[in-house]
């Protein structure tokens, strides 16, 4: 019967405009599932995410749309008709990762007739690899790239009908298409793309190249957004962007970050908001500012150091020094003494001496960051730091391991700081190694286990923390 169908005929009816285009292909897409299944198709999915927030986002997306095309969310890729993976870039391992898992999938495409194998994020921006996977993984059928994950219903319908890989990545797009269907994985938490892409260009990075130049979303559509969230039961929301302190350079006159923060936190009925990733160069006094005047904004700032050296990140081509990024954290923890400060450090990168590690060290003591994610360089082909001269491995891993000594020496200054303490958690789910217990966070995003029934999750509930287990706290319900 699905031979009938004139692939043709259907995307000349197609409308033009986005985002009407993609549910008509759903529906069509859902037309097609209801004649498979007469068949015998399960028409069962999964989504795996491999990679950042941004990643999350889009797998949150995909599988909203799957649904609306009539598919049902599986956990058993055994059971699956679509799998797709969001992939991430960033550092070859992640490559390597999907690799793996891709290849263990063959015997699996063998036994189930009609799979769709897809893989769409980050890593599809990357031509070598889109060419690596056509020929050492020909039952991959679906690719797709970051500039149109919207894309993903007119993509899998021309699959389904002529049985035959299906390809389109886009180098670059100025469209940005929303008010898809997207599921959250707590309907009690959302998160909200307020901008795509990058300007910055760090000298490490493949991000600019592969989500392509900064671009803003209205401030209007975000804050319909949000509100729209609220009503359907969001207690917390995550504005993301890979840099959202530059949110709105890119149009003239447009609102700025704290000035949509503010507009977003002053929603009625949000109980908490967070915003990633912060570029230390951007971070302004005002959004300082409206943090501290508006207590449901998260008390947590994410604020990548990269490097301690000035001579290092000039090379990484960060725009700020160890003295200006010093003074902003003192600045920070002056202003919000009760704020959680994280960061990101790359060892090893090209040409660091030992003095530019050791300035790296020192900005850890003196910053007393909560916790650090310490990464060794990962030459990404492509970016102009793989043509510089690279550190030697033995050297890289031997400072690797001093420095993740410094951090959790510096980061146990904090532990423990709040025990005694009554704080507000918003319960996320079962405590998943304590029968009858729950997890939750704080606004700082330290976790918290503490005994109660199910019927809190999704709930914000005062805790007394009553022990420190380092990263997160044990706790006891304070009524």
């Amino acid at each position: 019967m699905l031979n009938l169908i004139d692939l043709k005929e259907v995307i000349e009816n197609a409308p033009v405009e986005e985002p009407e285009r993609q549910f008509y292909f759903m529906d069509r897409v859902k037309e097609l599932v209801a004649i498979k299944k007469q068949e015998g198709y399960a028409a069962h999915f999964m989504v795996e995410v491999m990679g950042c927030q941004m990643s999350a986002k889009d797998g949150e997306k995909l599988k909203g749309i799957l649904e609306r095309c009539g598919y049902t969310e599986t956990l058993d890729d055994w059971d699956c008709d679509v799998l797709l993976f969001t992939t991430c870039t960033v550092r070859e391992n992640a490559n390597e990762k999907l690799y793996g898992r891709v290849g263990r999938l063959k015997h699996q495409y063998e036994k189930r007739r009609g799979m769709i194998i897809g893989i769409t994020g980050c890593m599809m921006q990357e031509h070598d690899e889109v060419e690596g996977i056509c020929k050492h993984y020909p039952y991959v059928k679906l690719m797709f790239g970051t500039h149109n994950i919207y894309k993903l219903a007119e993509l899998l319908y021309k699959a389904l009908i002529t049985g035959k890989r299906t390809i389109e990545v886009l180098d670059d797009s100025k469209l940005i298409v929303e008010n898809l269907p997207s599921e959250r994985k707590y309907r009690f938490k959302g998160s909200v793309n307020i901008s795509y892409g990058c300007n910055n260009f760090c000298t490490y990075c493949i991000v600019p190249y592969v989500r392509g130049r900064e671009k803003s979303r209205e401030a209007t559509d975000i804050l319909k957004e949000c509100e729209q969230l609220v009503a359907d039961g969001c207690l917390e929301i995550t504005l993301l962007g890979q840099n959202v302190n530059s949110y709105g350079n890119d149009i003239p006159g447009s609102t700025s970050f704290p000035e949509l923060l503010k507009a977003v936190a002053e929603i009625p009925g949000l109980k908490r908001l967070r915003f990633m990733t912060s570029n230390p160069k951007d971070l302004s006094d005002e959004l300082i500012e409206v943090i501290r005047t508006h207590p449901n904004i998260a008390r947590h700032i994410h604020l990548p150091m990269q490097s301690g050296s000035t001579a290092v990140l000039k090379r990484m081509n960060r725009h700020y020094t160890k003295e200006s990024y010093l003074e902003l954290v003192e600045k920070i923890r002056k202003t919000l003494p009760d704020v959680s400060l994280t960061t990101d450090i790359i060892v090893g990168f090209p040409g660091e001496t030992e003095d530019d590690f050791q300035d790296t060290l020192d900005v850890v003591r003196l910053a007393r960051f909560d916790s650090a994610y310490t990464f060794i360089y990962s030459k990404r082909h492509g970016t102009p730091a793989a043509d510089f001269e690279q550190v030697p491995e033995d050297i890289v891993k031997e400072r690797f391991d001093r420095l993740l000594s410094v951090v959790q020496e510096t980061s146990r200054e904090n532990e423990g700081s709040d025990i005694g303490k009554i704080m507000e958690v918003l319960v996320e789910e079962q405590d998943q190694n304590q029968t009858g217990h729950l997890t939750g966070r704080l606004s700082n995003n330290t976790l918290v286990h503490f005994e109660g029934p199910d019927s809190l999750i999704g709930t914000m509930q005062n805790v007394r923390l009553t022990e420190s287990k380092g990263f997160y706290y044990f706790g006891e319900l304070a009524g």
